[in-house]
């Protein structure tokens, strides 16, 4: 009886039910002895001769197939398959896959003929992913077979070199000779959930079957856990400049390490490297040459000792090859070696793994040393070993490593050469699988495109760094199902926060929905590759992350400069960010320290740093007229929590002057009491080819009670104050251009002063204990709790602004509605204050509209442009052409632009100013 029931969940497989020939699969028997049936009979192996795919079905006459089950193993099943060659021919077995490939959730085999880089991982539906895997387990074969009821079959198959009988074994192949065989390891097991759930089962818990129990106990030790969070390493040659100037005899490495925190950080390693390819030119041992380097073993500790403390590790190399020159104990030299230079870390040059007795050697010289190999340790020797490369030696690194899979805890470096060739890839490839770059630069040359390549690595190697423990996830799930092929998605989740990195091969780049997340309340979505707000798009009941991903160049595709990626981080919402005109309002209670950056997080820049909290930032005072992204991110012991971004569209003004307070004592002569009271501000504004705020419309104000000048400021008071002060202008150019010898001109003595600056009318207001109005102010003011338009009226529907021709050519603007005893329709001349007296205000405020344009204290400045706000129109009015500006009486919710240039630009003769005072 075949059973699909939630019963076998959380079962190990014990047999499987194959034919009576041995060929065929027909079913799976689990620990409980119910047996699990797939939609038809599986081959019990495919894998090809002489590149032509067979299976056990159908090799009969050329292989002969057969299986001994290992009965008591566990977990799970295991048989050993083995091929013998029946035909009178040798014959060249490869690509061994169990259970066969059609119908299959995803396999794993060889695809084409490259020498290193053979194995891909095969999608239905999708282009084949290269992938690495362990050095002895290159050949392996692996698929996952869907059963129904969310059940999967994960099987493996590991050739048994130790088994060879007439055979000659190759990386990817075995050549039989007639009548000799090879045995395959054949492993299966039962899961339930997505594919990738069959590959942790077999690659993660049980290590590929490679060791019984793994030993942890290296990977348990807290000092040594440093080098899980490093991402970038450099390794030097002891001759090269960067650590030894032989023209100057002096130190490299400040500089080095200089330029490294610039372009990408800093390094988190630099190793030294004084033997190969000199080692050998005469008896000197490998120990002898770090001797024998200038300043001795002194100087390279004072070389670790300044790496440390600009928070650099610093690795020595051993060569366990060196056996030819002077006689010293390897373990004593090493230890010597390490004890006299402080050293951080070993690289073992030429072994793939580690032993007891090197690491034995480091611990006895200081707690915390690092052995790290030059290969990639495999399964078996992890146990031994915390970090290691993926050697340089596969070049165009395939995209997926699967040994991150194994071990997320293990510290992988990817090996790149910068100087032979631009090596974007490298990083790209390095940063999707979650791990470093060692930068090789022991071949010589610094090329002209080394800092745009640095940069790049910058830009990867800061997310690693910033979210490194997502990347040490055991919970990691490679290649997430995506809406397009050729775009693929890293999964690294933790309770807190899941980050996803993303690797793209369209040349053409990618912006549109790609993968499936869940929304969770108080998390949100953010693009770290380009600093956006991500919000999931809807499809079909099911939300999908747009993803944005940058082109690249065509030619690029096949090179190590091509692809491009992207990382989009769901985070918890603990940052409340609002920008309001110029101030960015910023609240965190998480989280020790918050940065906030104009632009792009850059390691060439610098951001504001403030403690956890919350703050109010002024964003001219600390970025100047930055026009664009403010990224605003949380951070707590160098990991990110959280990030905000918000915009500044270019050309946006914003405010940039303050408010002094004005002195609440003294006289209040010529002024008006404007009571406290809540005012919406509403304001309209002409043409808006330089953009007029709009960080204020609709806003509720609560204002105080103030005062406010009756009138405008005249030119006796401005002579009194002047004649008081002495005062005189750092900039004279037009100032008070319409006096005469120093003085008004008579007649003319209680006329709005006019021909001011803004800096003029504050000196003014400051010499009589005042200051200029807000805009919000003055409004406020001047049209009184029912929000007049015009001060004497609420009724304005007779009142219009319209165009009238004159004559055939000529069309002008003119104001009908208004009694020409309320104000100054635009006739072109100026009055003393206070002669419309109808036209005041309920509260008593004169001379509002169509006397002069009216200085508020509002200075607004975008990227581009600074001006201050001005109110009330003037007396003149240009009509002939629409492109004037619009004077004579404007409504009092109009405004209008004085651009700056220089005070003596904006004096002119139809602007003034009025002053409010502060009450106690």
């Amino acid at each position: 009886m075949l059973l699909h029931t939630p019963d076998v969940y959380g079962q190990e497989l014990k047999r499987l039910v194959l034919s009576t020939d041995q060929k065929e699969v027909t079913g799976f028997v689990v620990t409980a002895g119910s047996t699990l049936g797939s939609t038809g009979p599986l081959p019990l192996v495919a894998f090809e001769v002489d590149d032509n795919p067979m299976t056990s079905m159908s090799a009969g006459g050329i292989v002969d197939i057969t299986m001994d089950i290992a009965d008591g193993f566990s977990p799970a099943f295991k048989g050993v398959l083995r091929f013998r060659n029946v035909s009178a021919d040798t014959i060249v077995l490869s690509n061994v896959v169990p259970l066969g490939r059609l119908g299959k959730a995803v396999y794993i085999t060889g695809k084409g003929k490259h020498g290193l880089s053979r194995s891909h991982l095969f999608l239905p539906d999708r282009q084949p992913v290269n992938c690495i895997l362990p050095d002895n387990a290159w050949e392996l074969g692996y698929s996952a077979t869907p059963l129904g009821d969310g059940l999967s079959v994960c099987a493996l198959t590991r050739r048994d070199r130790a088994s060879a009988d007439k055979a000659t074994i190759r990386r990817f192949e075995t050549v039989i000779a007639p009548g000799g065989s090879i045995a395959y390891n054949l492993f299966a097991d039962v899961y339930s959930g997505d594919w990738q759930q069959g590959l942790k089962k077999i690659f993660q818990e049980r290590y590929l079957y490679d060791v019984d129990r793994f030993d942890n106990s290296l990977f348990e030790r807290e000092d040594l856990k440093w080098i899980r969070h490093t991402y970038v390493m450099h390794l030097i040659m002891a001759w090269d400049k960067f650590y030894h100037d032989s023209e100057t005899g002096q130190s490299g490495l400040p500089a080095f390490i200089e330029r490294g925190k610039k372009l990408y950080g800093g390094d988190d390693v630099i190793g030294l490297w004084p033997t190969w390819p000199t080692l050998g030119i005469d008896q000197r041992n490998q120990f002898d040459m770090f001797r024998d380097l200038p300043g001795g073993m002194a100087r390279i500790r004072h070389d670790a000792e300044y790496c440390r403390s600009q928070g650099t590790a610093f690795f020595v190399c051993y060569n366990p090859w060196d056996e030819s020159t002077r006689n010293e104990g390897h373990m004593e030299g090493l230890y010597d070696l390490i004890m006299q230079t402080g050293a951080d870390g070993v690289v073992l040059d030429t072994q793939g793994g580690s032993s007891a007795e090197l690491q034995e050697a480091a611990d006895r010289a200081k707690p915390g040393v690092i052995m790290y190999s030059e290969g990639f340790a495999v399964p078996k020797d992890m146990q031994g070993i915390v970090s290691g490369r993926v050697h340089n030696a596969l070049y165009y690194p395939p995209m997926l490593n699967l040994n991150k899979f194994i071990k997320p805890e293990f510290t992988i470096y990817r090996v790149a050469e910068l100087a032979k060739e631009p090596i974007k890839r490298e990083f790209a490839s390095a940063f999707f699988n979650g791990y470093g770059t060692e930068l090789n630069i022991f071949a010589p040359g610094q090329p002209d495109w080394v800092e745009e390549q640095y940069r790049y690595l910058g830009r990867t190697s800061r997310i690693l760094r910033e979210n490194t423990h997502n990347f040490l996830s055991r919970e990691y799930m490679p290649l997430i199902p995506t809406l397009a092929d050729s775009v693929y998605v890293n999964q690294w989740p933790l309770p807190e926060k899941t980050i996803f990195t993303i690797y793209s091969v369209k040349p053409e780049g990618f912006n549109a929905p790609l993968f499936e997340v869940t929304p969770k309340e108080g998390t949100h979505f953010v693009d770290l590759w380009n600093h956006e707000e991500v919000t999931p798009i809807a499809r079909d009941g099911r939300e999908y992350l747009p993803a944005k991903i940058h082109a690249f160049d065509h030619f690029d595709l096949g090179t190590n400069n091509e692809g491009e990626v992207g990382c989009i981080a769901q985070l918890p919402t603990h940052l409340e960010v609002d920008l309001h005109n110029n101030t960015l309002h910023i609240s965190a209670s998480q989280g020790s320290v918050i940065k906030v950056w104009a632009g792009v997080p850059d390691y060439e820049r610098t951001p504001v740093e403030l403690s956890s909290g919350a703050h109010e930032l002024d964003v001219f005072e600390h970025f100047g007229r930055h026009e664009g992204k403010l990224v605003v991110q949380l951070f707590d012991q160098g990991i990110l929590l959280d990030e905000r971004i918000v915009s500044i569209k270019a050309g946006t003004p914003r405010l940039a002057s303050k408010v002094e307070p004005s002195a609440t004592a003294g006289s209040t002569k010529g002024m008006v009491e404007i009571p406290a009271g809540s005012f919406v501000f509403h304001a309209t504004n002409g043409d808006e080819f330089i953009s007029y705020p709009k960080h204020d419309e609709g806003r509720t104000f609560e204002l105080p009670a103030f005062w406010m000048d009756r009138y405008p400021v005249t030119n006796e008071d401005f002579h009194r104050f002047m004649e008081a002060s002495g005062y005189r202008p750092s900039d004279t150019a037009n100032f008070l251009k319409h006096w005469r010898d120093g003085r008004p001109v008579k007649g003319e003595e209680r006329y709005p002063v006019v021909y001011v600056s803004y800096e003029d009318a504050q000196a003014y207001a400051r010499w009589a204990g005042k200051r200029l109005p807000t805009e919000v102010e003055w409004q406020y003011a001047a049209q009184t709790p029912d929000l007049r338009e015009w001060p004497w009226s609420t009724d304005t529907k007779n009142i219009k602004r319209e165009l009238e021709p004159v004559t055939n050519s000529l069309t002008v603007y003119k104001i009908k509605g208004i009694d020409p005893k309320l104000a100054n329709l635009g006739d072109g001349k100026p009055y003393p204050v206070g002669r419309y007296k109808r036209g005041a205000n309920p509260y008593g405020l004169a001379d509002l509209v169509g006397s002069v344009w009216q200085l508020t204290n509002d200075v607004y400045k975008s990227g581009s442009y600074t001006y201050i706000m001005m109110k009330g129109g003037s007396y003149f009015n240009p009509t002939s052409s629409w492109w004037y500006v619009q004077g004579g009486p404007r409504e009092l919710h109009y405004r209008q632009y004085l651009l700056r240039v220089s005070q003596g630009f904006e004096r002119n003769a139809t602007v003034g100013f009025r002053c409010v005072k502060d009450m106690e």
